[in-house]
């Protein structure tokens, strides 16, 4: 198969480039890009076939529905059977931005593969420039979910594209590092009121400032019925060796212990130092920075061969949420018992 890597300039994208691209999507290729939050994995989602091959390339269930990106807010609602007042006043706050709202959809606009068969859409329209700006050149809809492997570690660069999918994408564009680094935040619109399915770019208390009533979520229960949102298994974004949450101090304790493993550590308050021959990230105090560095921070450990990886337990504060919720899912055990394949 035939694989397009195309560097893009990520403020000012190349319109032809974008077209061409966008003809991609429209021919049913799966076509890799960058978003303000992750790369995304592109195909049409008005079609079963396009659709089906994300799937198959990330080796994703069909239980577990899809985001639909799409070019602004009068193409959300075009999706959607009911748009709340809610919904509209979320997305003229956030969009384009890191914001996923969910919906009920109308019939036949979507291909139920994206929905997992589901009565409701997951719409968001992205605010990186070559993110928009290929939704807009392809003229359709645009399904996109991480383009990795399922539940790996999502990926914030091209690089990683390739890491977790080789030759499964056809068409790549490679516009540096994302900025936010940690997926959207997922918004059900059809509760009363509205629930935050997945914490995300977007913390609590910035949605909140829009919709006071906004509530979180309680985690649901294991199940094989379809989910509302992407990414609410308890095992998620995880890095294909074992990682544990610790605080600083039992970090130490286990690296005196254990000097037969390599083992890499992520740490976030400065005061903890590694004395240890462990290859160490730092990613500072500061959750937003923190959250930009941190799967690029776990493919490089990833990559080094580690056995194990040790990340500082961060800060019970609200500010913290979305970091805590990802290394949450990433420290899940396997339900073969250790790393996903």
């Amino acid at each position: 198969m035939e694989r397009h890597h195309h560097p893009i300039d990520p403020s000012n994208p190349d319109p032809e480039l974008l077209a061409r691209a966008g003809q991609a999507l429209r021919d049913g290729l799966l076509v890799a890009f960058p978003t303000e939050t992750v790369y995304g994995l592109g195909a049409r989602a008005d079609q079963d076939a396009p659709v089906e091959a994300i799937y198959r390339a990330k080796g994703r269930p069909g239980r577990n529905p899809l985001i639909v990106h799409v070019a602004g807010l009068e193409e959300a609602r075009a999706l959607a059977l009911a748009w709340s007042s809610e919904a509209e006043a979320l997305a003229r706050a956030f969009w384009p931005g890191p914001l996923t709202l969910v919906a009920l959809g109308v019939p036949g606009t979507v291909s139920t593969k994206v929905t997992a068969g589901g009565p409701t859409v997951a719409l968001r329209v992205p605010s990186h420039p070559v993110a928009l700006g290929l939704v807009r050149a392809a003229g359709v809809p645009v399904a996109a979910p991480s383009a990795n492997r399922y539940q790996h570690l999502s990926p914030t660069l091209a690089e990683h594209v390739h890491k977790s999918l080789g030759d499964r994408v056809q068409w790549i564009l490679d516009g540096g590092p994302c900025a936010l680094g940690l997926e959207s935040s997922v918004v059900d619109t059809t509760t009363t009121p509205p629930t935050l399915l997945r914490p995300g770019a977007l913390c609590l208390a910035r949605l909140q400032s829009v919709v006071p009533a906004l509530a979180l979520h309680a985690p649901p229960a294991p199940s094989l019925e379809p989910s509302r949102s992407p990414g609410l298994e308890a095992r998620h974004y995880a890095p294909s060796v074992p990682l544990r949450v610790l605080p600083g101090r039992d970090i130490h304790a286990f690296l005196r212990v254990n000097t037969d493993l390599t083992v890499g550590v992520v740490l976030c308050r400065e005061r903890y130092e590694c004395t240890h021959r462990a290859p160490v990230e730092r990613l500072g105090a500061e959750p937003e920075r923190y959250g930009a560095a941190l799967y690029a921070s776990l493919h490089r450990l990833e990559d080094l061969g580690c056995d194990l990886i040790l990340v500082e337990e961060p800060p019970n504060e609200p500010a913290w949420a979305t970091v805590t919720d990802r290394l949450r899912r990433a420290s899940e055990p396997s339900r073969s018992g250790g790393a996903p394949p």
